[in-house]
This record gives C-alpha cells, sequence and structure tokens, in this order.
C-alpha cells in the first residue's frame, strides 16, 4: 500500500470498514485497510451477536430503519447461511410491559411485513398457555400471553472476517495492527496518512485519492486529528454488557426478548452450551479500548433474569464470562443512551476526510453502499478514469465460506464432512462448531488435520491444531487472544474449558510464528489477562 496510490484508504477493521472494503474493492477501486488492533477488536465482536431488526425501534417510529434492517437480515442470511442462523425468538407479553397483547401483534406484523420475511417465518400469537407450554420457566403471575417470530443469530466478529477476506479476494489490501497516527495534505486536502505498524514499530506513509473513516466509537477521535477538528454532530458512546451463563443454570427452550423494569428490553440466548443476556444500555465516559463489566452491570442483568425467570435464583457467582462493549451513536441532546437513534451517518470534512459512525451490525452492508456511493461519486466528478465503476456488488454476493444454497445445505454439508473426520478420529461434533465458523473453508481445516495425522496423536489436539494453523495462515492471527477471542469466541462461550488448554494453544501458535519462549511467555501472560477480566467486577 505504501508503494502505490490507493483509491480509496478505509481506516477501521470493524465490521463497517470491512464492508466498506469489501464493497469498494468489488467496484472495481484499489482499496487499502487498516485496523490499529485486530481485526472486529472493538465494538464489532462484543455486540448482542444478532441479526436483527431493532423490533423496538418500531416504538420509535423509526419506520425506515426498521424497514431497512429488517429487509438487510435476509441478505446477509443468504450471503453467509454458516454463520447466520435463522432462531426463533419469544417475546412473552407481561402485564405492565412495554407492549401489551395488541400492540405485540400489530407491532410483530407489521415488523414482518416491513421485512418482507418468508411465510413460514412470520410470527404466531399465544395465549398464555402457549406461552407456558413454549417457555416454562417465564414468570406465571403477570405473563398474559406472547409472539413467536424469528431473528438470526450470528457471530460478528467471524461475520467481520468472513466480509475482511472478501475484500481481500476482490484485491483489496487490509492489514490488522496497523494504525492510522496522522494525516499527509496537499492544497488542505487530506491525500494520504502516516501508519505505524504496531507489531515492528515502524512508519510508513499511504497515499490515496479518498480516506474514510469507520474507527467505530475512535471516529472522534481520528476526526479530531484531522485540520477541520470536530465540526457539529459528534459521537455518543454507550456501552452494552452481556452476562454468560451455563445453560443448565438457565435453560431456556428458545431465545427470549423480554421487558426489563426500567422500560429496557434485552434478550436472553441459547448457544454452544450456554445461555447469555443483554444489553445494558449506559453512558460511557471512560478508556474507548478498555469497556469491562462491573458488578453494577451484573446485578441489573442478574436482577432482570430473576424476575422474568423466577426458579432459576442466579447469582454473581452463577457468572462463568462478561462481555462489554461501545456503541457509536450520533449525540443528540437531551435523549437517554435508550433514546438514541441507530441511525447511521456521514461526515464531510473540508479536508475531504469521510467519516461514517451510528448504525447497528444488521445495517453494515447498506451502510457501506451508501457512503462507497459517495465515494464513486466524488471520484467521478474529479477524473473521467473512473466514470466505469460499477455500481454496488453486495446485494447477492456469497461471503468467504458462505457458498450454500440453502440451510439444509450446510446441514448436508455437516454430515458429509463428519463422516469424512472418523477416519482420523476426531468427533463429528467438532465439524459442526468449524463449519459455522469457517463455512466451506472447513475442508482446508480438516485435509490440515489429515496432513497431522502421524505427527499429532491427540485427535482433540490434532483438529485444534489445524483450526489454529489455518487462522494464522489464512485470517492474520497473530496473538493467543485473536485466535481465542475473536476468530473463535472461546473466551466468551468456552472459558470453563480454556484454563488448561490456553498454555498449549500457545506453545502451537509459538510454532507456527516461530516465537521463542519469552514471546510464548508474553502471550500466554496477554491472554491471561483477558481471561481475567471479563469476571474483574
Amino acid at each position: 500500500m505504501a508503494t502505490v496510490e490507493q483509491d480509496l484508504l478505509v481506516v477501521g477493521g470493524g465490521i463497517t470498514g470491512a464492508g466498506i472494503a469489501l464493497d469498494a474493492a468489488s467496484r472495481g477501486l484499489k482499496v487499502g485497510l487498516v485496523e490499529k488492533h485486530d481485526f472486529a477488536w472493538g465494538t464489532s465482536s462484543r455486540s448482542t451477536k444478532l441479526i436483527h431488526g431493532g423490533l423496538r425501534y418500531l416504538k420509535q417510529f423509526e419506520i425506515a430503519l426498521v424497514r431497512e434492517v429488517g429487509m438487510e437480515r435476509a441478505i446477509v442470511h443468504r450471503n453467509a447461511r454458516h454463520i447466520v442462523i435463522p432462531e426463533k425468538m419469544l417475546l412473552p407479553i407481561v402485564e405492565g410491559g412495554s407492549l401489551g397483547r395488541t400492540m405485540s401483534s400489530v407491532g410483530l406484523w407489521v415488523y414482518d411485513l416491513l421485512a418482507g420475511v418468508n411465510s413460514d417465518e412470520r410470527r404466531r400469537m399465544l395465549n398464555k398457555s402457549e406461552t407456558m407450554d413454549a417457555e416454562p420457566m417465564l414468570r406465571k403471575d403477570i405473563l398474559k400471553g406472547g409472539g413467536l417470530y424469528y431473528e438470526y443469530r450470528t457471530d460478528d466478529a467471524r461475520l467481520t472476517i468472513e466480509n475482511m477476506k472478501s475484500a481481500i479476494q476482490h484485491g483489496a489490501n487490509c492489514v490488522n495492527y496497523a494504525e492510522a497516527v496522522d494525516y499527509i495534505y496537499e492544497n488542505k486536502k487530506v491525500v494520504g496518512a502516516i501508519i505505524k505498524d504496531n507489531i515492528s514499530g515502524k512508519n510508513v506513509t499511504i497515499r490515496a485519492k479518498k480516506i474514510v473513516n469507520a474507527a467505530g466509537p475512535w471516529v472522534d477521535t481520528l476526526r479530531a486529528k484531522d485540520t477541520d477538528g470536530i465540526q457539529r454532530k459528534r459521537l455518543h458512546l454507550t456501552k452494552g454488557v452481556h452476562i454468560v451463563i451455563p445453560y443448565e443454570k438457565l435453560p431456556i427452550q428458545q431465545a427470549v426478548y423480554f421487558d426489563v423494569e426500567d422500560g429496557r428490553m434485552i434478550f436472553a440466548i441459547p448457544r454452544e452450551g450456554v445461555t447469555y443476556v443483554g444489553t445494558t444500555d449506559t453512558d460511557y465516559k471512560g478508556e474507548i479500548g478498555e469497556p469491562y463489566t462491573n458488578q453494577a452491570d451484573v446485578d441489573y442483568t442478574l436482577a432482570a433474569i430473576n424476575k422474568m425467570f423466577p426458579e432459576v435464583s442466579l447469582e454473581t457467582r452463577d457468572v462463568v464470562s462478561t462481555w462489554a462493549g461501545l456503541r457509536p451513536l450520533i449525540h443528540e441532546d437531551g435523549k437517554s443512551p435508550s433514546e438514541l437513534s441507530r441511525k447511521d451517518e456521514i461526515f464531510e470534512a473540508s479536508s475531504g476526510l469521510l467519516s461514517i459512525a451510528g448504525g447497528k451490525l444488521t445495517g453494515y452492508r447498506k451502510m457501506a453502499e451508501r457512503i462507497v456511493d459517495l465515494v464513486v461519486k466524488q471520484l467521478k466528478s474529479e477524473d473521467d478514469a473512473y466514470r466505469n465503476l460499477k455500481d454496488c456488488q453486495t446485494l447477492n454476493m456469497r461471503l468467504s465460506g458462505g457458498d450454500f444454497e440453502s440451510q439444509e445445505a450446510v446441514e448436508q454439508f455437516i454430515i458429509r464432512r463428519s463422516g469424512e473426520v472418523t477416519q482420523i478420529k476426531v468427533p463429528g461434533i467438532y465439524v459442526r462448531h468449524l463449519v459455522h465458523k469457517y463455512g466451506t473453508n472447513t475442508d482446508v481445516i480438516i485435509e490440515k488435520a489429515f496432513e497431522l495425522y502421524q505427527k499429532i496423536q491427540d485427535p482433540e489436539l490434532r483438529i485444534q491444531m489445524a483450526e489454529l494453523w489455518y487462522c494464522v495462515h489464512h485470517e492474520m492471527s497473530v496473538s493467543l487472544s485473536d485466535y481465542l477471542i475473536r476468530r473463535t469466541g472461546r473466551l466468551y462461550f468456552q472459558r470453563q474449558g480454556l484454563g488448561n488448554l490456553y498454555p498449549t494453544l500457545a506453545e502451537m501458535m509459538g510454532e507456527l510464528l516461530g516465537w521463542n519462549e519469552a514471546q510464548i511467555l508474553r502471550e500466554m501472560g496477554k491472554f491471561k489477562k483477558e481471561y481475567d477480566a471479563v469476571l474483574n467486577f
């Protein structure tokens, strides 16, 4: 990137930046992307991990937003079926709740209508008895009925990585641990950026015709570095916390979206042997890079669970992991965190720097389309060489690993590959976990596991090594935390089994990356801090 001027330099490697890189590269632009930490390090690995339409935004009459993200749910699912999976959702209707039976029924009907939902996934209203059958642990004395509808469960960091890999397949250059520390200007216009390699410590200069700041919670930090500074609108950061409970402690039958006393609604979602619950929504003024869970967050969430599911009587000691993330929303005077719009906005500085903020995980593809449309319009007006650029190509573009025609095709792929790995004595359950992370790219991991058959005797360690090898060679993992948090999600969903395993994985990673003993110990120490931090409250 430092040797050839880019058409577009994207700063920020979360879902927004990855979506922009893919959109722009697939139109034929020369694209570079830099991320100062790991890909998806910030908000894009710390969301509720749902591709959902935002039912509660109907209450705020944000009809256009609900329609757009509702439609995008189906598009993102179609293009990445391995990591965007239909999830049945129960909405209990309770006395004093934010939505009564009529409003819930009408709201879910409008929700389905706006989103163009398939007939087999449309909402179904339930009476009290039917709701209790669907979820026996619900609080009976206040329950009046319920609604069943569908959302989509995902892994936000995996979705970011698959977008990034797809962008690279279309010719983009994307680099993690590369920080934009300053801009360069000619005639008061931004024409590039000084990038610090956070691994080697070296600085390079990348020139670009256009620069897009897609740094999530750090958008204003990067705007402040520009000669134009922060004009007019600014970000309003809010913190969202999720807590993880062993499934046997909160064994719900499907995901539940329920009321909390303060008027908010939160999700409880079963996944991989645990149930996670969230999210909170509080103003955040602390260090952007370190939003951790505190006792008040845990108390709030546990109180909400215990009120709606009185049989479980959960306590702090039942929490096995947590995560906290920041929402980069657009500030509006006088509005509380939950009242702030989730719409995205583009800021254009007099220097030419473009910034984008706000929005929801679900709407990332449309956000990318809007800002790349603006970049293309500007390039065409400035230089005839760009007049034949394509329109947006991502509507029907399968993401890396997502080449499946249906959800049934995903299941058939899992069954076939599960049979194959029995030849090397690997339990089929591992294949299911792999496919829901890597899709068809699981074939590369299985092939590597076959190669390791003679070298590594333990079948579990063999498949672990093959997966780790894939993430190092194909997904730019350079630290243990990259692998255990953002490539696999294990710190959040499988933390209880990691204490004895991560030192072995550090040794394996050291073998792949040529670390000496001191480097291996340093990596173990860095991950141990993350391992401890999720329960530091």
